[in-house]
């Protein structure tokens, strides 16, 4: 596939902006995914939820914020990133980015922007026929990553 748009999603925890999970696509097709090692700044007393993953999970298995923004920098600097759930994905990368007083150097953009000839909720239609085909959890970023990637490649054999 030739112009393989630059897909990301990230998950995050009750506190709809604690990120603890990314994934985007790399041009050639593959997915990048980590899980996010929280900043002591974004816990507060009562612990947020998290999603189901443990502290120990996310320190011992995650990348630093500050690794996450280095990787996303070398893959997608000063691009146009297609997103299924825009608010809470700017929202988790404007705490990523504010951690370290850095000015997001992406642009978010719905998903469904790219494929102007769907129509009301077609694209969403379709997104949620693929997971449920595919058998993938719309809450995971690298599932919902890799549903778009395919999406757009079965939207462009339409074309």
């Amino acid at each position: 596939m030739a112009d393989i748009p630059g897909f990301i999603a990230v998950e995050t925890g009750d506190d709809s902006d604690l990120p603890l999970a990314i994934a985007w696509v790399l041009s050639d097709g593959r997915i990048k995914h980590t899980l996010i090692q929280p900043d002591d700044d974004w816990l507060d007393d009562e612990m947020n939820a998290l999603n189901g993953y443990s502290m120990e999970e996310l320190t011992s298995f995650g990348a630093s914020p500050l690794d996450v923004i280095r990787e996303l920098e070398n893959d997608h600097f000063n691009a146009t990133l297609f997103t299924a759930g825009i608010s809470d994905d700017e929202a988790a990368l404007a705490r990523l980015f504010d951690t370290y007083g850095i000015d997001p150097f992406v642009e978010l953009a719905p998903a469904d922007s790219l494929y102007p000839a769907l129509v009301g909720g077609e694209w969403s239609r379709a997104r949620n026929e693929l997971f449920g085909e595919m058998g993938l959890e719309p809450m995971r970023p690298e599932h919902e990553v890799e549903v778009m990637l395919r999406l757009h490649q079965r939207l462009g054999d339409q074309a």
